[in-house]
């Protein structure tokens, strides 16, 4: 397929041509189009079966837990039927407008969309709020009742939300809200940063293909990469200090009524994860910024021949780097015979993607930044979004989010209420699917200097996944804390964003002028705050999951996808004890760390 006007000069041109045919989703699996009767019908159901389930459910819960499980059973099945109906609406909107958050008619689709599925969901409130209010006795003697046995783990989950929930009015206003609210900052920022333009030595890109020139082999590009994102981020700062202002308000009104005693304890409950477990990750990981990130980041500057990398140095290529674009084909390959290696059935689950079109890749104007995997509902299936570019890293970030997707079809049997998965868990199967790639290329590297390169590159990736994100964690404490005090300046926020910066990347990274800005592309900062730490936990999950893996001598992949497709049914402590690990414990973090470590031992071991 083509690539859009932006990208069509002779040297793109050629790069699109080697990048081969790249696929598109297609999404009437979900909906014809954004103008099917079909998708007005649904929504009309929608809105008649909430208002009827309304009227047949208020204010009897407690005397159906007490007296008629059953007819509790049949309520939850119907909530749960609702929900799946709602989802497959707003989740093809939603993708709809990934595509393309420029497009007036997706950005008016899915903001009618999202304001109609508000309406019909307000009168679905009451039912988890009413739940929550069932005496505890007599909901674990309701529990004892085989078919409510089945949605034990979901009950068990909501009641956690239970000291934290308002009175029923107050929810409804706050979720009736949140389309004018946090929904609407979310959306301008998403159309903001689609919509800007960076000058790239007088060629106008949008920001994917200029942040991918920060990976370029030529020093010369990189650096006018960071200058024209610095240019069009300081140009556009005003609106993006606002909308975080806004949105840490925002934040702050709700922990308050809510009771939430730090500000990441939403976020920690809605990952079912203690704020215990966390503090232990983020303190190892910080403890051990000297011996990773400092430590790799000197070495670097010393292959580069510098004293100190600038920051737009920090992903550059090292000498002899095999810079060629890969393919579409062979990225799909590369990725498919590793996982088929672990398991032919997870290459099976992941090829169903690239052969069912469920994939979009191509990196076009308006198209959402950076990758996903949507899981939409388990009667559908997950749809996974890139931006593909042909580099080393693209190949890992396909690897990455098929893995998402491989585990989304795995626990989709739990149905609409037990599929979703924590986020700290949410991330296992994505790294772990990019572990089985890189060690499947190390495998193949024919040369020591192609292991050296390959190495360093997976060094890289994983202080990006732990060292950086636990650093974006601490900017949004610090940002958070701050913000309670009052409003920050954009020269304030950037402060705080070269501070912690400043104490993870190392003395060996210089942080030239103007990337004080670069705290605002972040998008999980604005769309989910305090998400950043479940990646370093995925991470360091898996480099202990990989380590069990290579001295098991069978039965590990059985496990593995009993873990996956247990879904969010099992706390962590559950889903890890089959593998002798445990979260809780501080030797877990740190044997996870020395998984990176001992990959810069060894590349230090060759510079020697």
């Amino acid at each position: 397929m083509l690539q859009e006007p932006f990208l069509r000069s002779a040297a793109a041109g050629s790069s699109a041509k080697a990048l081969g045919a790249l696929p598109e989703w297609d999404l009437t699996d979900l909906y014809p189009a954004m103008d099917s009767p079909q998708v007005a019908s649904d929504l009309n159901e929608g809105q008649e079966r909430a208002r009827t389930f309304e009227v047949s459910y208020k204010g009897r819960l407690a005397d159906l837990a007490a007296n008629n499980v059953t007819a509790l059973v049949t309520a939850i099945r119907a909530y749960e039927a609702l929900e799946d109906l709602l989802g497959r609406v707003i989740s093809f909107a939603g993708l709809v407008y990934a595509g393309n958050t420029t497009d007036p008619k997706a950005q008016k689709f899915y903001g009618d969309v999202q304001e109609q599925i508000t309406s019909i969901s307000s009168h679905l409130l009451f039912f988890t709020l009413e739940l929550n209010r069932v005496d505890d006795k007599v909901m674990d003697t309701a529990l004892a009742d085989p078919g409510l046995a089945h949605y034990r783990p979901w009950v068990e989950d909501l009641r956690k939300e239970k000291p934290f929930q308002l009175e029923d009015r107050v929810e409804q206003l706050f979720h009736e809200k949140s389309v004018t609210g946090r929904g609407a900052w979310n959306r301008l920022f998403d159309e903001t940063m689609a919509s800007l333009s960076f000058d790239v030595n007088g060629q106008e890109l949008p920001i994917e293909p200029t942040l991918n020139f920060l990976q370029d082999e030529d020093p010369e590009k990189r650096e006018a990469a960071a200058k024209a994102l610095t240019k069009t981020f300081s140009e556009n700062l005003r609106v993006f200090t606002l909308i975080t202002n806004t949105l840490a308000k925002d934040k702050e009104i709700s922990d308050r009524w809510r009771k939430f005693t730090d500000i990441a304890d939403s976020r920690h409950l809605a990952n079912r994860v203690e704020r215990e477990v966390v503090d232990a990750m983020v303190s190892a990981v910080r403890d051990a910024y000297p011996r990773l990130s400092h430590r790799y980041y000197a070495m670097k500057a010393k292959w580069l021949g510098v004293d100190q990398l600038n920051s737009w140095d920090r992903n550059a290529p090292l000498p002899k780097t095999d810079n060629r674009i890969i393919s579409w084909e062979e990225a799909r390959k590369t990725v498919l015979d590793a996982y088929g290696r672990f398991s032919p059935d997870m290459a099976e689950i992941a090829g169903r993607f690239f052969e069912r079109n469920w994939i979009d890749a191509p990196a076009r104007a308006g198209k959402a930044p950076g990758a996903f995997a949507h899981p939409t509902v388990p009667s559908a299936h997950p749809y996974v979004l890139v931006n593909y570019q042909g580099k080393t890293r693209d190949v890992m970030t396909l690897a990455h989010e098929l893995g998402h997707g491989v585990h989304q079809v795995l626990a989709g049997h739990n149905g609409p209420l037990m599929a979703p998965t924590p986020l700290t868990l949410a991330e296992t199967a994505s790294v772990f699917g990019e572990m089985l790639t890189f060690q499947s290329l190390l495998e193949q590297a024919a040369t020591p200097e192609t292991r050296k390169i390959l190495l360093a590159s997976k060094a890289e990736d994983m202080i990006n996944t732990v060292v950086r994100q636990i650093a974006f964690y601490t900017f949004e404490r610090k940002l958070h804390t701050e913000r309670r005090n009052g409003e920050l300046t954009s020269d304030r926020i950037g402060e705080l964003w070269l501070e912690v910066q400043n104490e993870s990347l190392g003395p060996a990274i210089k942080l030239n002028p103007g990337y004080e800005t670069f705290w605002t592309y972040i998008p999980h900062f604005i769309h989910s705050p305090f998400y950043v730490y479940a990646y370093a936990f995925g991470d360091c999950l898996v480099n202990s999951l990989y380590a069990v893996y290579q001295d098991a001598e069978t039965g590990f992949q059985e496990k593995y996808f009993d873990l996956l497709k247990a879904g969010g049914t099992k706390h962590h402590s559950e889903l890890l004890a089959p593998f002798g690990l445990d979260a809780s414990d501080p030797a877990f973090w740190k044997k996870g760390l020395s998984v990176i470590e001992g990959i810069i031992d060894e590349l230090e071991a060759k510079d020697d």
